[in-house]
């Protein structure tokens, strides 16, 4: 496992040097200097262009590339254009915390809730409450955040005044009750219909009909062999989402004015400030290939016959 994990790992610079590179490539020739967005649009171009040698931004650009990882290796990702006086790593780290609670909240939700709704439909196939179960899950997966958030904002806040609109006062504060039931209504459709699918292949397997033919209790059968088995889709679907879990709340934080990154990252992207673009890109893809990795060294632990590197132990 130790060989595996560290070639796993060495795969992690060259990913983040593509997408790095990328990232800071388009920053600089995409549309928008960044000295006249720095400075604004009144600027003066004399002091603009002594600005941009000061700064080196008439350097090539692979030795502009070459000093910016130095700084990013050393955990700094320069100064916000927008927010003048403040470094990124001091804007995204309170930030990312706001996101990654509202996120965990969200997910907490849809697997507490997806899992063993999954279960009940698989287990009782072609009955009233299995289908019941498909249609609920096809509604709320086909219905966009966009409107959820409406939704339960007029019915909740407005109309019941029984929860607060707007705002953020940590995990166990009672604002952040809406956005993550609009946020976990999704996941929970999804998770169900992927453990109710996963837990129809499962039970037609053999080694089940074989644990059930020792003697072994309905309970045993389903929680030692039927759900540890039917959990590895639904495992891989969680590690994307842990990977995303302070990045994918962006319409969410809009409408309920949640201090997030994913509010940070729009402003950012209208305002053209490229540090804070390049880092949420870079904390991102890193945060996606330790899951990934995660999520694979859970494989072997939920099915023994799975090695490492996607191949079965024959």
């Amino acid at each position: 496992m130790g060989t595996y994990i560290a070639k796993r790992l060495l795969w992690l610079p060259i990913i983040l040097l593509i997408v790095s590179f990328i990232t800071f490539a388009l920053g600089r020739f995409g549309p928008g200097d960044p000295v006249e967005v720095l400075m604004g649009q009144y600027a003066d171009e004399k002091v603009v262009e002594r600005i941009r040698e000061q700064r080196g931004f008439n350097d090539p650009i692979f030795i502009q590339y070459g000093r910016y990882l130095s700084n990013v290796v050393r955990g700094d990702f320069g100064e916000s254009f927008k927010y003048r006086g403040r470094t990124v790593s001091e804007l995204l780290k309170k930030k990312m915390w706001v996101s990654a609670q509202l996120n965990f909240a969200a997910l907490f939700l849809s697997v507490s809730i997806g899992i063993p709704l999954g279960l009940f439909a698989a287990l009782r196939q072609g009955t009233f409450w299995d289908t019941g179960t498909v249609a609920m899950t096809l509604l709320g997966q086909s219905i966009p955040v966009f409107l959820t958030a409406p939704v339960v904002l007029l019915v909740f806040a407005l109309k019941l005044d029984i929860l607060p609109t707007h705002g953020w006062g940590g995990f166990f504060d009672t604002r952040i009750i809406l956005p993550a039931v609009v946020m976990g209504v999704p996941g929970i459709a999804i998770i169900t219909r992927l453990t109710r699918a996963s837990t129809l292949e499962v039970i037609g397997q053999d080694y089940i009909r074989t644990a059930r033919a020792k003697g072994l209790s309905e309970f045993v059968v389903q929680r030692r062999h039927v759900l540890r088995n039917a959990m590895i889709p639904v495992i891989t679907m969680l590690g994307f989402s842990l990977a995303g879990i302070a990045f994918t709340s962006f319409i969410v934080e809009r409408f309920f004015g949640i201090p997030g990154i994913g509010n940070l990252f729009i402003e950012s992207i209208f305002s053209r400030d490229f540090p804070i673009i390049n880092a949420v890109i870079i904390i991102g893809t890193t945060m996606f290939v330790i899951a990934n990795l995660l999520v694979d060294m859970l494989y072997p632990w939920l099915d023994p016959r799975i090695r490492l590197g996607g191949e079965y132990a024959s």
